[in-house]
């Protein structure tokens, strides 16, 4: 029983490593369109700074990019900063309903979130370690 239990200490510092290091890539990741945002903030210099037929189609277009970029940055870095969080919670040993869904919602980022969902979700219920959570068990 003790060596199970050291088996899965082993596996919870592990899925914490891997959570960072998928928050890590996700962050990365999610910081590409911070060129889509300077093209945006470019057309809107350019369209506002002469009034001109030509120019005033930048404005719109700039705004457009900076709005999506904005969102698209702001989910990304949401996504890491959850990941990461999941990985000090599971090096932790706290959190457990929180690991728990940050393992669902990293299986959309295919294909290392999915493997690493599934294999945190796969842990996660065992009675095992459910204990080392000290979360009660439902019958």
């Amino acid at each position: 029983m003790d060596q199970d239990k050291n088996q899965d200490e082993q596996y919870l510092q592990l899925l914490s490593i891997f959570h960072y290091v998928i928050g890590g890539i996700a962050g990365l990741f999610a910081s590409i369109p911070l060129i889509h945002l300077t093209i945006g903030i470019f057309f809107l210099i350019v369209g506002s700074s002469s009034a001109t037929d030509e120019t005033v189609v930048f404005l719109p277009i700039g705004i457009i990019f900076i709005l999506i970029a904005s969102v698209i940055i702001l989910f990304g870095w949401s996504f890491a900063i959850c990941m990461i969080m999941a990985g000090r919670s599971l090096a932790r040993r706290r959190r457990y309903t929180f690991c728990l869904i940050m393992a669902g919602i990293s299986c959309l980022f295919v294909p290392l979130g999915t493997i690493l969902g599934v294999f945190t979700i796969i842990t996660l219920n065992k009675p095992s370690v459910k204990q080392i959570f000290g979360v009660e068990q439902s019958v």
